[in-house]
């Protein structure tokens, strides 16, 4: 694998940057700010499969993204039994992304891994995320610096794991699949989409809960040093 490889490409949310840290800290935060009465880890342990299934139906253009905003709240107030009206689910909306990126934790091993692979290959980012937030969350992070390109989704007009996007951002690295590697958390939308076009790819698996295919896969960054 290492001969041929020149590119790296990452996902951003749920591999570099510690998403579910970082929203649970932002929803406690905007709560305290609204005076929102709702137990914070009740409210989580339902969002977060909301979330999840939202994105999931944003991926296949099946939800548009103020709905995607909109919806997940709504849906998670009503699973924990908490009134909440539409006025206020909107401007929690727009709080939770506009704070969202203030919390800045990324995975453990990030900084360690990005900076050995940048001796080695160039960097770079595919991301189904919002552009405006996704372009905040590294620079605040300050990991931004590490990657030649980044795309998003936006950009492209298609999301992962649509050819489009992987295609798009081999063009604009200068890059061919054979000499790239797609490292993502999503099995369906990192890892098969790049498959598809001949991507190498690595599974981070950083709940250590997939391990039914036959994909390379690590749960914690720091052991991609054994494949790059």
């Amino acid at each position: 694998m290492k001969e041929k490889l020149k590119h790296v490409f990452f996902d951003l949310d749920h591999t570099l940057w510690d998403f579910d840290k970082n929203s649970g800290l932002t929803f406690e935060k905007i709560f305290r700010i609204n005076n929102i009465d709702v137990e914070l880890r009740t409210f989580l342990d339902v969002y977060e499969p909301i979330n999840f299934n939202y994105w999931k139906l944003y991926r296949e253009e099946r939800v548009t993204k103020s709905a995607l905003r909109y919806g997940r709240l709504k849906d998670a107030f009503d699973a924990v039994g908490v009134y909440v009206s539409d006025f206020q689910i909107n401007q929690l909306s727009v709080a939770y992304i506009d704070y969202l990126t203030t919390f800045n934790h990324l995975f453990d091993g990030t900084i360690e891994i990005l900076e050995y692979l940048k001796h080695k290959y160039e960097l770079h980012i595919i991301t189904n995320g919002f552009e405006e937030a996704q372009e905040r969350k590294m620079k605040n992070a300050n990991i931004k610096h590490y990657f030649k390109t980044i795309t998003n989704s936006e950009m492209v007009g298609v999301k992962k794991p649509n050819p489009k996007i992987f295609n798009f951002a081999l063009g604009l690295a200068n890059a061919t699949p054979e000499e790239s590697i797609m490292i993502g958390d999503s099995l369906e939308a990192d890892i098969q989409g790049a498959d598809n076009i001949g991507m190498q790819t690595i599974h981070f698996d950083y709940k250590d809960v997939t391990n039914n295919h036959d994909f390379k896969r690590v749960i914690d960054l720091k052991s991609l040093i054994n494949y790059l």
